[in-house]
């Protein structure tokens, strides 16, 4: 498999905010730019992308610190073609790894329902029920030691 980077170049911010968009807001008819976020330009977060060998993005995630020795994973996406392949497990593995690095000890995040079991399968534990985006998709509050 692909080695993750992040984004540098127009052309790979273009592929991950578009898999962002498709995988995350599309489906939802939400217009395009709300896969962005005002911090994804701060200096303290941390972009992984997978690219296909075509272009497009396979798999993307950021981290940001949310808090003392904890970090937030948040806007994981997977293109279908990708889905079953442990694209979404690099991702996050990576996101991890650079976590560690950073020296924080925790990592949380907000999971759609339909994303649980794959976060229980890498060690995540369910905290609390979280926010109801777009008045459809349940989340859940999830945490993981590091």
């Amino acid at each position: 498999m692909s080695a993750i980077i992040s984004p540098q170049t127009p052309a790979e911010w273009a592929a991950y905010y578009r898999l962002r968009y498709e995988v995350l807001r599309q489906p939802w008819q939400q217009p395009e730019g709300s896969e962005r976020a005002d911090d994804d330009l701060a200096p303290t977060t941390t972009h992984a992308l997978l690219l296909a060998p075509e272009g497009y993005a396979v798999g993307v995630g950021r981290l940001h610190p949310s808090g003392p020795g904890q970090g937030q994973v948040r806007f994981m996406a997977v293109h279908p073609a990708g889905q079953g392949r442990g694209v979404g497990r690099q991702v996050l593995e990576h996101l991890e790894a650079a976590a560690r690095s950073q020296g924080l000890t925790e990592v949380v995040l907000h999971a759609r329902e339909q994303a649980v079991p794959f976060y229980l399968r890498l060690g995540y534990t369910v905290v609390a029920p979280s926010h109801t985006l777009f008045g459809t998709i349940p989340h859940l509050l999830m945490r993981r030691e590091l």
